[in-house]
């Protein structure tokens, strides 16, 4: 696919400003069926939809719960045939009084060459529903000035196993990553994890995993547990250096209660 013409936005990059503003937010039912394909796939919190009956309902009942909800990014890189989004989404719930809250998230999209075709994501609910409950929403991040004028850039093999390796380990605590809201320490002990979809612009990272490992909350026990991550990191001098992981860290404690 080639790119598009200088000074124009990419089309992968414009069907992300769509995503981002005519769907999210704005709200408009009728821009699914004309960015994304009828088999559209998303796998976000645990959770696998497919297809667009099955994905715009129940996007659109987050919608509703928060009328006039915004998504500001914070981050776009693409390779021209996949990209990565870091953002917050920032609303009011109607289903709490009208009570505010911000909560960031990491997003991948793959493309066909004309529409999204499948999408990793991870929200930070369990940041979400801490504001919501206290009624004291988290300051929403710096936008990123251009995301829309972002070209693709080559990838980066090398720095993809860095980042591959150091997701078998990986936890909040120490360095310039910023895991979730940066509030809690480590809800497990990984030893391992499954990358399910990974790309590199540069030495830039984006990446959607599930690691495994020993939980460290209240009743842990050796048995292992699973923890989804997705996350857009920079690789320097062979090493991780920064970026930001969020993580399904509330759909794991619900996994937890119902055990």
């Amino acid at each position: 696919m080639e790119g598009a013409p200088a000074g124009a936005i990419h089309p992968l990059v414009r069907l992300a400003q769509r995503f981002t503003i005519d769907w999210l937010d704005r709200a408009d039912g009728s821009v699914p069926p004309q960015i994304m394909t009828p088999d559209y796939q998303v796998h976000i919190g645990g959770i696998d939809l497919e297809g667009l009956e099955a994905y715009a309902p129940a996007t659109l009942g987050q919608l509703t719960q928060f009328p006039g909800l915004q998504l500001t990014v914070h981050d776009l890189v693409t390779t021209g045939d996949r990209l990565a989004l870091h953002f917050t989404e920032h609303g009011a719930s109607a289903r709490h009084e009208g009570r505010p809250a911000a909560w960031a998230g990491v997003a991948l999209f793959r493309w066909d060459g004309e529409r999204l075709a499948e999408n990793w994501t991870q929200e930070d609910y369990a940041a979400r529903r801490r504001q919501l409950a206290d009624g004291q929403s988290d300051p929403v991040a710096a936008p990123m000035v251009a995301p829309w004028t972002v070209t693709p850039a080559a990838s980066d093999p090398t720095a993809e196993v860095v980042v591959r390796d150091w997701l078998a380990t990986a936890a909040p605590g120490g360095g310039d990553v910023r895991w979730d809201d940066g509030r809690d320490g480590p809800l497990i002990a990984p030893t391992g994890a499954g990358v399910v979809e990974i790309f590199s612009v540069g030495s830039r990272v984006a990446f959607a995993a599930t690691q495994t490992g020993r939980f460290l909350g209240e009743g842990g026990s050796d048995e292992p547990v699973r923890l989804g991550l997705a996350g857009l990191v920079d690789v320097v001098d062979g090493s991780v250096a920064r970026g930001v992981v969020i993580s399904d860290r509330l759909g794991l404690l619900r996994a937890r209660s119902r055990g």
